[in-house]
């Protein structure tokens, strides 16, 4: 893998595909706000899912979730909360999700549900 975008893209489309297999619908990819950005917003069970994707080759720097600091937190809060008010989900259930993928463990996953809250 040559570069960190590309790891990103491609942990993006294992997250989705994995997602959709366990009953997800992705509504949106990539969603970007000035305020931040939110990877992947999915569906399930009248839930509306803000995730955030991180992938790895290895585990050397840490782990890919340890990557989701208080900073990033807050982008992605903000980012949601513009989403929500943009598509008129005010009253609608939310979580806030990471899925790991661990790119030199032929795409091994770790999904981690309701990883952080406003």
């Amino acid at each position: 893998m040559s570069n960190n975008r590309e790891k990103g893209r491609l942990g993006e489309t294992i997250a989705a595909d994995y997602l959709m297999k366990n009953g997800y619908r992705i509504i949106e990819k990539n969603y970007r706000t000035k305020l931040g950005e939110i990877d992947l917003i999915a569906e399930k069970d009248n839930i509306l899912v803000f995730i955030e994707v991180k992938s790895r080759s290895n585990t050397n720097f840490g782990f890919p979730y340890e990557a989701v600091n208080r900073k990033k937190i807050n982008r992605i809060i903000k980012a949601s909360l513009v989403y929500l008010k943009q598509k008129g989900y005010e009253n609608y259930q939310i979580r806030y999700d990471i899925i790991e993928i661990f790119l030199s463990r032929d795409g091994k996953i770790n999904h981690i549900k309701n990883a952080f809250c406003m």
